[in-house]
């Protein structure tokens, strides 16, 4: 059996007496698209930040491709292949699309500092940089500043910023929320277009869209696992309507 992209066992995130994350295991195999369902404060973001070291768990282990990243900070995460986007977004408003995906480029570079090399004229990196803007349909703004950008353009470009990084593990913090409906349309077809051996794991509160998109979806409640398995699984187990609906 192939080894699992993404091992979690038994991990725990406790603020003062009060688990945010509780013994959480999961395996997620590569390749494979994964949802994480759950109502608000269900710990899901709190996962991802857990996964992506923005916060250091009270016990229990992360592996990537077997590889430990407990311990280790985001931008050694990142050199193993793991990559994420954010419910609030991060980028550089004053900086061009371009140049912000140029920056993330540069981030994965050994000689990123090369005080005698204007960053802005590296013809290699922008023309790099343009090929993922070409997949997220944004080549045509590439020299836009953010500041004077869509939303939506805002949120492709979280994306392209996250691809930028050459992930074999990319986590998608609700990437839809916010947008249109043709918005949501364009972002669809992106998610719907990476690379079948990247592992995708996404959060998402449109269930219409994240169904579709996901082969399995673990249900979260209070940071627990409830139950993992298909979407025909998760339809059917009464905990999914007890979760949602109290009932």
């Amino acid at each position: 059996m192939a080894e699992p992209a993404l091992r979690i066992d038994g991990l725990t995130k406790q603020f003062g007496g009060l688990p945010a994350v509780a013994d959480v295991s999961l395996d997620i195999m590569p390749g494979e698209r994964h949802l994480l369902l759950g109502p608000n404060g269900a710990g899901k973001t709190t996962l991802f930040n857990l996964i992506c070291g923005d916060l250091t768990p009270t016990g229990g282990s992360i592996r990537l491709f077997g590889s430990e990243l407990v311990g280790l900070p985001p931008r050694k995460r990142t050199g193993f292949g793991l990559a994420r986007t954010y419910q609030i977004l991060t980028l550089f408003p004053h900086e061009t699309i371009c140049r912000n995906v140029m920056l993330a480029l540069n981030g994965l570079r050994r000689d990123k500092w090369r005080a005698w090399a204007p960053f802005g004229a590296d013809a290699a990196l922008r023309s790099e940089a343009l090929a993922i803007l070409d997949q997220v349909k944004l080549a045509d703004l590439a020299d836009r500043p953010v500041s004077q950008t869509a939303y939506g353009d805002r949120r492709r470009l979280e994306i392209a910023m996250a691809l930028a990084l050459a992930p074999r593990v990319l986590l998608l913090d609700e990437p839809l929320a916010g947008l249109s409906r043709d918005e949501r349309v364009m972002v669809q077809d992106l998610l719907a277009n990476l690379p079948e051996e990247m592992t995708v794991v996404l959060i998402e509160h449109d269930m219409d869209v994240a169904l579709a998109f996901a082969e399995r979806i673990t249900l979260l409640h209070h940071g627990r696992v409830v139950t993992t398995g298909s979407r025909a699984d998760i339809a059917a187990d009464p905990r999914t309507r007890e979760v949602y609906l109290g009932a």
